[in-house]
């Protein structure tokens, strides 16, 4: 079994998408050894104890600096014996500390065709510029903010009467078969 950690900030949806096709057997060989969060309020922390793992809510406010944030959380995945990191909705630039111990080690899903649309509000920066398609995109994450090598892409059409939420809801829908495939093939 490979040992996972999952990171996320807000609702948790893709680490609850996890879960479940880690469940049904759809992810086989690995191991989530934990949630990790780095607010007290997220919605994902329900989710996390829902499917019965440790959740680790570690506000980075509480520590003297990043760097003390991230020792701290590095100590918790070397402790698991974690072998990869999956961002999974984590609002939160990762720092040398966790870059140097996981390198080529941490994936992210994001909700845009990258390097299109990086950082927060891709999916409302692609509806105001008037863009016919955006999708989603599977990368492995280095210092920058969205910029590393994109390992697998999936798009999806941009509607004239599409709202934020409607194109979100599409996206997310692309998101939940997308990064369990590239799971799958990337984590053995």
């Amino acid at each position: 079994m490979v040992k996972v950690a999952i990171f996320a900030s807000g609702s948790g949806t893709n680490f609850d998408n996890i879960m479940q096709r880690i469940a049904k057997g759809e992810l086989q060989n690995i191991d989530v050894t934990a949630l990790y969060t780095d607010q007290t309020t997220a919605p994902c922390i329900q989710l996390g104890q829902k499917h019965g793992i440790t959740v680790h809510i570690l506000p980075p406010k509480t520590y003297a600096n990043k760097q003390a944030y991230e020792e701290d959380v590095l100590n918790h995945l070397k402790n698991e014996g974690v072998e990869w990191v999956i961002l999974a909705g984590y609002m939160r630039l990762i720092g040398h500390t966790l870059l140097e111990a996981y390198e080529g080690h941490i994936l992210n899903i994001h909700p845009s065709l990258l390097p299109k649309y990086k950082g927060i509000d891709a999916i409302g920066q692609a509806l105001n510029n008037g863009e016919q398609e955006t999708g989603s995109t599977v990368h492995y994450v280095d210092a920058g903010m969205d910029t590393g090598q994109i390992i697998a892409q999936r798009t999806c059409p941009i509607y004239p009467n599409d709202t934020k939420s409607s194109l979100e809801d599409r996206i997310k829908a692309l998101e939940y078969e997308l990064y369990p495939e590239v799971i799958k093939e990337i984590i053995r």
